[in-house]
Formats: C-alpha cells, structure tokens, sequence
C-alpha cells in the first residue's frame, strides 16, 4: 500500500508517494504560477506514468492550497502547514524540538516538546529571507540560485546589510556594490541579515533548543543555514528531503485518517485527465458580501470556497 501526500503553496507545488515504511519512493516538485490546480493535475499525470499500478490507501493534502486540492484529489485528511512539517520532522528523528521552515512566500518557527507542538510563529508582514526574494536577488547578480549560498562561505568579512524589509534589503545590496564591496561579501551580509530578522521577529521569544531542523526550499542555501549556526551556536540538521516535508506529513496524517475511516477517498490517478474549470461570484445574502469560488469537474460542481457562514460550502458538501 501506499499514500499521497499533497502541499500545494503560493510558489511550489509537491507531491510524494511514501511506501507503507513511510519512507518517501517518489517526489515531485512543480512551480504553481498562480494555478493550483493545473499544478496538482500536472503533477498527478507525472505519477500516472510511472505509478499506474500501484494502489494509494491515503491522501492528504497541505498549504494555502490546500482545501482546492482535496476537492480535486478526494483528500483524507486536510491539515495546515505546522502540523504537516510537525509530524514529518517527527517521523525522521523523535528528538527534534525546533523547526525552521523557509518556503517561497512566508517563514514558519514550530517549537516542539516531547513530541508535540507547543509553540509556533509565522512571518505576517514582509516576504524578506524567503525563497522568492532569495531568488530575485540571485538573478539580479546573475547568480544561479543553487550557487548563491556557495558565495556566502567564501567570504572572509560580512557586510552589514539593512534585512528588516525586503525592498531596503535590496536597496542596501545595490549601494554596497556601487561602493565596490565583492558579490560574496555582500550574499553573505544578506543571509546574515536574514538570518538576523528571522530571529528578531518570527522567531522572537521563542525558545529554540536543539536538535533544530531546516525544513524549506531555502534549506538548500548553505551561506543561510552557516548563519543560523553561527547565530545559534549549534548545529543545524537539513533533512534529506527537506523540500517536500509538507507533503510528507500530509501522506501521514492521510493514511492515519483513511485507516480510522476503513476506506481513502482518494479518486486516481486518472482525474489527471479530468476537465476542471473554477469561477467565482459574490454572495448578495448578507453584507458579508462573499466572494466565492466554485470547483466544476466534468461539468458537475464538486467544491464551493470562500463563503463565511457555509451557505454554499455547506451545501456541496451534502
């Protein structure tokens, strides 16, 4: 037997499959560019292709995406983001008590203790030292982002740069370079800086002992993680698929739920070929005045989003 898990995020879309050890044969990783749903469906028809023959016992699905995604793959289980990075960081080493996690949009802290979350924050206001500013500032400086961290560990001195704000961050680059400071200098003043917000702010009152996992795409940026060690004053541990944890933890938590259920709502495979067109309108019920989005798969209506009070939502659901 094995199981689906489904993290669907503002810059990235993954996917695994987890054998019955809960040990991960398959991961995908697709860009989502503002379409969930074609992303899902592309990465369903990738697993077609090579896992036609193989049965999933249970589904879950995680991220901002996440309630689109069950409606499209017929979810077991729904869970947020926390508990997914939780209860996957926990699967590989029971001794984890903080997490860091840095995806495309936003920075989490999860802090665990003995075995449970007990605490954790998010970035709400600024997307500085996530992925997608990490990457715009690579291309700026015509760096490959697999590269950029590489910069950082060959520098002998950090620059200081502005990292409160994701504008001033890049506006403090520019002026460091007209000032004649070399690439890595300056990428390893940015992760410090990084580094430096994440901490004061997401990160702030927070208790971080070890052991810590770096969960996240940006877990691949060596000059950020050698930071937070620096930071820190300890190791900092990158887990093997420290990209697609997310999605990991939704397989879990989805075999959990279809076996307590006695059966998965998993559709297939094939709904990858399925015709799915979403639309929205506003609800004139109340002064709420909802904008609301409906899910249509083969010209039937299989989801409603959006609405505060369940008028429509409540209905599909029945």
């Amino acid at each position: 037997m094995h199981y689906l898990g489904v993290d669907v995020g503002s810059v990235s879309t993954n996917l695994v499959i987890l054998d019955n050890k809960m040990d991960v044969i398959e991961k995908i990783y697709l860009r989502t560019k503002g379409s969930p749903i074609k992303a899902v469906q592309d990465g369903l028809k990738i697993l077609k292709d090579k896992y036609s023959n193989i049965e999933i016992g249970g589904a879950g699905t995680t991220g901002s995406g996440r309630h689109i995604a069950a409606t499209l793959i017929g979810a077991d289980a729904i869970k947020n983001e926390i508990t997914t990075h939780a209860v996957a960081a926990l699967e590989i080493d029971k001794d984890v008590r903080t997490i860091i996690e840095i995806g495309g949009q936003d920075s989490k802290i999860i802090i665990l203790r003995n075995g449970v979350v007990s605490d954790f924050g998010m970035n709400t206001v600024c997307a500085a030292g996530t992925g997608s500013f990490i990457d715009r500032q690579a291309e700026r400086l015509d760096i490959p982002i697999e590269e950029f961290g590489d910069y950082a560990l060959q520098s002998n001195t950090s620059v200081r740069i502005a990292g409160r704000c994701a504008v001033f961050a890049e506006s403090d680059m520019i002026h460091k370079q007209q000032l004649g400071y070399n690439k890595s200098d300056i990428i390893r003043g940015l992760c410090d800086a990084l580094v430096r917000n994440y901490l004061n702010n997401i990160g702030k009152g927070k208790e971080i002992m070890p052991k810590v996992f770096f969960q996240g795409g940006v877990a691949a940026n060596k000059g950020i993680r050698s930071a937070f060690e620096s930071a820190l004053g300890f190791e900092i541990f990158v887990p093997e698929h420290y990209n697609v944890m997310g999605s990991i933890g939704a397989a879990i938590i989805g075999r959990e739920a279809a076996e307590r259920n006695g059966k998965t709502n998993f559709k297939g495979f094939n709904l990858a070929e399925n015709k799915f067109i979403s639309k929205s309108f506003e609800c004139n019920g109340c002064a709420n005045r909802c904008e609301v989005v409906t899910i249509n798969e083969n010209n039937s209506n299989i989801g409603c989003f959006g609405d505060r009070c369940g008028k429509w939502s409540n209905k599909m659901a029945i």
